[in-house]
């Protein structure tokens, strides 16, 4: 083909993507009134997401390990809150928090295999990807980024991860929950309008990197949506949720709200499981649950000089990740909080 045809099949494929970003723009900003016609939209708007941010070429696959007795690299990824603002924390520092965080996981990974394999990686992505503007009266002056941004943004920093992750791991599953930050719509009560899980922020951000990375052969999502998830290691079963659902601190103490919950919850009100894994509260905790079959796991934010951590939690945010290495049979055998 001469050089001009080149040059004309270029500038169609940019003003194809120049549409495909418009009309997202237009669905995200007009999707209002019904439910159904909100997740179309929004099912649209992931698939045109990947056609304008392209998709990556396949990861090559790490060298396999064949010594047995492996275990499972369990990453807890949650309320990265990209958009929002403190004196030490924004959009940028988000990003390079998140990369700092997949970096300590691959060493660490490193240092447990000159013991025994470490071939999979399970993501739990937690919630709060995003800050939003419409959580509450004053946000739009504390974020440095409109929502649409905020929620592409994101969904470029968790690729950026699972590609690092995938060129480390034989194996990258992904577990992913809504948080409260990323609910659709906004008021109290009966006056509130929010729509079902498959709507939140939160699992729109996962859908457009579910599309851009589709052609990861080595990359799997778990199905369905929903507040909570079940993560399968083997015989370890660790309860996925965001944690917006305890209220009632008992004297602003969260401790109690979370235990109390949690109690009621392993006593066959939820599906079994060993251990559960929380942010929302944006301070690290460890809790163990009173009938001894498990723990709660808190996991800080990457946000830090958070106000609500001083105001709710009664506590500084020092930002951190958690990442714990899990053996099928024996359960967590390793614990660690990313400080970056």
């Amino acid at each position: 083909m001469s050089a001009s045809g080149d040059d004309f099949d270029a500038e169609q494929r940019v003003s194809e993507l120049e549409e495909a970003a418009r009309r997202l723009q237009r669905q995200l900003a007009q999707s209002k009134a019904k439910t159904a016609e909100l997740v179309e939209a929004v099912y649209q708007a992931a698939h045109d997401a990947a056609l304008v941010a392209g998709k990556p070429a396949p990861v090559a696959k790490p060298k396999a390990d064949r010594r047995k007795g492996g275990e499972v690299a369990l990453l807890h990824i949650t309320d990265t809150h990209v958009g929002a603002v403190t004196p030490t924390y924004n959009t940028k520092v988000a990003g390079e928090r998140i990369a700092a965080t997949v970096g300590k996981t691959v060493d660490l990974t490193n240092i447990n295999r000159a013991d025994h394999p470490v071939d999979e990686c399970v993501v739990m992505l937690g919630g709060d990807l995003i800050e939003q503007t419409a959580q509450f009266p004053n946000q739009a002056w504390a974020v440095d980024a409109s929502t649409f941004d905020q929620m592409f943004t994101a969904a470029r920093y968790i690729s950026d991860a699972l590609l690092t992750l995938l060129a480390n791991f034989q194996r990258v599953m992904v577990y992913s929950v809504p948080g409260n930050h990323g609910r659709v719509g906004k008021g109290k009560g009966r006056q509130s309008v929010e729509y079902e899980s498959a709507t939140n922020w939160d699992s729109i951000t996962c859908r457009i990197v579910r599309e851009q990375m589709e052609n990861q052969d080595r990359l799997s999502w778990s199905a369905g949506e929903g507040w909570y998830k079940v993560v399968e290691i083997g015989e370890y079963r660790a309860l996925l949720h965001h944690g917006d659902t305890i209220r009632g601190f008992g004297g602003n103490i969260p401790a109690y709200g979370i235990l109390r919950k949690h109690l009621s919850w392993s006593a066959g009100v939820m599906p079994d499981f060993t251990d559960a894994y929380l942010g929302h509260f944006h301070t690290p905790m460890s809790l163990p649950l009173a009938n001894g079959r498990g723990r709660v796991f808190v996991t800080p934010s990457l946000v830090s000089d958070s106000a609500y951590a001083k105001e709710w939690v009664a506590a500084t945010s020092v930002p951190a990740q958690r990442l714990h290495f899990v053996h099928p049979r024996r359960g967590v055998t390793g614990e660690f909080l990313l400080w970056v």
